[in-house]
């Protein structure tokens, strides 16, 4: 592994370095902004300590965050720990964005009840190639405050020994003492090897981009103090550890993320700002403190008592906060009168993908298919239980029954909750 460690930091050398500028606020001033996002600093101590060391000799701290790209969008999810990296970057210090190309083909096991799935190559190497373009909506990108890496660059060289050498830092009942592999293994659910391997992989990365700070999600702990652990193990003195709180996605009940599908992306494909804006409004007034303090600056003596005076203003306020500090202050106006136009005045937008369904032949087709076709249910199961719900309409009529069928002799709007498509025969 030595080797491997030799070409990290000779990599590393070869960026010009930030410089901690003297209009950094002092550090009891840095610990107190960084409060406001951070569930956990373990320690805090040595924070401090870092952090007077890097203002008394102007040395930037290594700040380290990582990405699996297991699917092509980065999530407001991801925005919460990307916020606090990019204070570090105001700062005057360096991010490092690990992209897990390596990493992801063993999958993440934390705060997952069953063995991830594991993903094909060429599919990590197509999300990993929308990243950096998205997280650069959050983080400074020129090359003294972001550096990426790819942990395929010292992983993937990596022999059965080395990988064995690895995995004899730490015992089978220290990797059991992860609150989600601890619920498995009394569950009698299965934990495969891999799994196993995955914390001590994501740990490996700390030592290979000399990190001295980890930023991750509360579910991330265990895993970022195992890079602590290596760290010292390898003589250094180890990495400090920031958590933040996981945001609940569009279910309200679950941390957003991808695999549940109920996430925000921070481009949000292909509805874009407007997409945003509206799954903003969709969230349950439940959740607004906890996105206005995760994902703005705003006080909370100015927003709290609009939450609590007009919960429906306040979410408004947070859609174009969002959508214009992702998107600008243009989009935010635009999506908010797209918004306006299509959910309080009931008026279809101009604009919709558009679907051809030529292909089928004339005559009467039945809606769950159609549905499926439009791209706005994932089976003719789902699209039944939607109309029976009431949330299916065809040229502004709801239709319930799914014995009904519809003739698509012209350009025909249909509709499903929130998301619209065009029919063309």
């Amino acid at each position: 592994m030595t080797d491997n460690g030799e070409r990290g930091n000779e990599a590393i050398e070869r960026v010009p370095p930030a410089t901690t500028g003297r209009g950094a606020p002092r550090v009891d001033e840095q610990l107190a902004a960084l409060a406001r996002r951070a569930d956990q600093i373990v320690p805090e101590a040595d924070l401090r300590a870092k952090l007077e060391r890097s203002a008394r000799t102007g040395s930037p701290l290594r700040v380290k965050l990582g990405m699996d790209p297991t699917a092509p969008d980065v999530t407001l999810g991801h925005a919460v720990p990307l916020r606090v990296v990019r204070q570090f970057q105001d700062w005057g210090h360096r991010a490092v964005l690990i992209i897990g190309d390596y990493t992801a083909r063993v999958g993440d096991p934390s705060g997952r009840n069953a063995t991830r799935p594991i993903l094909s190559g060429e599919a990590i190497d197509a999300n990993a190639a929308t990243y950096v373009a998205q997280v650069g909506k959050i983080l400074r990108t020129d090359p003294a405050h972001l550096e990426v890496r790819r942990n395929g660059e010292w992983l993937a060289g990596m022999s059965l020994v080395d990988v064995i050498r690895l995995a004899s830092r730490a015992t089978v009942a220290q990797m059991l003492q992860r609150d989600d592999f601890a619920a498995r293994f009394a569950g009698r659910v299965e934990i495969r090897l891999h799994e196993i391997l995955y914390p001590l992989l994501q740990g490996w990365d700390s030592v290979m981009i000399a990190a001295d700070v980890e930023l991750g999600g509360r579910d991330q702990l265990f895993n970022n103090l195992v890079g602590r652990e290596i760290q010292r193990q390898e003589g250094g003195e180890g990495q400090v550890v920031i958590v933040t709180p996981l945001l609940v996605g569009l279910d309200g009940k679950e941390k957003m993320s991808k695999s549940r599908g109920n996430y925000i992306g921070v481009t949000d494909p292909p509805a874009g700002p407007d997409g945003m804006f509206g799954k903003i409004m969709s969230l349950p007034d439940t959740l607004m403190d906890s996105y206005y303090t995760l994902l703005t600056d705003e006080p909370p003596e100015r927003y709290r008592p609009r939450l609590a005076a007009d919960p429906r203003a306040a979410k408004a306020e947070l859609a174009r906060l969002l959508v214009r500090w992702l998107h600008g202050p243009a989009a935010a106006d635009a999506a908010e009168a797209q918004f306006e136009k299509q959910f309080t005045r009931g008026e279809a937008p101009e604009e919709m993908p558009e679907v051809s369904v030529a292909d089928l032949g004339p005559g009467a087709h039945r809606l769950p298919p159609l549905l499926v076709r439009a791209g706005l249910a994932a089976s003719n199961g789902e699209g039944a239980r939607k109309m029976r719900e009431g949330a299916v309409y065809v040229d502004g009529a709801r239709i319930t029954d799914i014995a009904q069928t519809v003739t698509i002799d012209r350009p025909t709007v249909v509709k499903l909750g929130r998301r619209y498509a065009r029919l063309l025969p």
